[in-house]
């Protein structure tokens, strides 16, 4: 007999736009994915500044490296596929070399999430909601009732509130929004000249298959070091394979509980991009596997057409008991904001 969630009837995959003054907003409900949002430049000129895709097919069928999706249940990568929580052992699927990246094969972002609510006025929103149960991706433990808010929070802002409410057992969590940006247009090419500012005095170091070692790595004095402005291009070099690391987010201020953890700027459009998070990690990913895909208005996205920045717990966090926890019981909630907002430079 079919378990009861194969019996439910699944939600359709719809496209929602929200729109406040100039931001304009289109995110779906596969994935919980932001499809594109428009921001205007210096002159009030706008531009689709996420990489994406026209239609939901390349989403759904597969196509996408994780453009603008909420990823889960753990989001980066868990080591050799496995943990063992409360004494039991639990295997996940292998699809990142030999580990298990953003949730296995079939993670949050490629599954149809419910809608709740779509809600106009002064700051327009919408809420989806996912129900991932016991096993799910042949290992996660127990049900787990997710949420996504995206809300035009303010003028030039975007806010994302995720929530996660595990019902009967203990179970990692850790969510991440894996938007690829490039402020120039997402068609305009590499984002070799944007300059960032990461407020993250150390990184956690990985080994060869991209698993941290464990260690907490003082950045002053190395590439690694985006504690002040820095143009992504003038050091991305002595970065063996580009930036693709994770960033403790422990010297930026703190207003209402959100860390300032991120300043991107580009200079042709003098666009500006300021990210606040409660999470204690960032993970800066600059496209450095991106190969000519095919996407929005025929644009071919070429390496470093995009940078990623996940807000998140550790990767591998699961197995390192010196990194911030992302067990959540019962009677616990997750939770997890990131605001996005839009400047110039003046």
């Amino acid at each position: 007999m079919a378990e009861h969630h194969e019996l439910q009837q699944q939600p359709e995959p719809q496209v929602f736009e929200l729109q406040k003054g100039d931001l304009r907003l289109k995110v779906t409900n596969w994935g919980a994915t932001i499809t594109s949002l428009q921001v205007p430049d210096a002159n009030g000129n706008l531009a689709d500044v996420v990489l994406g895709f026209d239609s939901l097919t390349p989403y759904m069928d597969g196509s996408s490296p994780y453009f603008g999706c909420i990823v889960g249940r753990v989001a980066n990568r868990i080591k050799n596929g496995g943990f063992t929580l409360s004494g039991q052992h639990y295997n996940l699927p292998i699809n990142n070399g030999p580990n298990t990246l953003h949730g296995g094969k079939i993670g949050f972002d490629k599954v149809v999430w419910k809608v709740e609510e779509q809600k106009d006025g002064e700051n327009p929103s919408v809420k989806f909601s996912y129900h991932s149960h016991d096993g799910e991706q042949a290992g996660f433990p127990g049900d787990l009732d997710v949420s996504a808010t995206y809300t035009l929070s303010g003028n030039l802002e975007l806010r994302l509130d995720m929530e996660a409410v595990p019902r009967n057992k203990s179970t990692p969590v850790s969510l991440a929004q894996h938007t690829y940006w490039n402020l120039a247009g997402h068609n305009r090419g590499d984002i070799l000249n944007h300059s960032v500012q990461i407020w993250g005095s150390h990184v956690t170091p990985v080994d060869e298959n991209l698993i941290p070692t464990g260690e907490l790595f003082p950045v002053k004095g190395t590439a690694f070091d985006l504690t002040n402005e820095k143009i992504v291009g003038s050091t991305i070099s002595e970065v063996p394979g580009g930036y693709d690391h994770n960033y403790v987010l422990d010297c930026g201020e703190s207003v209402d509980g959100l860390k300032h953890a991120a300043k991107v700027k580009d200079p042709s459009s003098s666009r500006v991009l300021d990210l606040w998070t409660n999470a204690p990690g960032v993970q800066f990913y600059t496209g450095n596997f991106l190969d000519g895909i095919v996407g929005k208005e025929v644009a071919v996205y070429g390496k470093h057409a995009g940078l990623c920045l996940e807000t998140q717990g550790f990767p591998n966090a699961v197995n390192q008991a010196n990194f911030p926890s992302i067990i959540v019981s019962p009677g616990e909630v997750y939770r997890h904001t990131m605001v996005f907002k839009f400047s110039v430079q003046s």
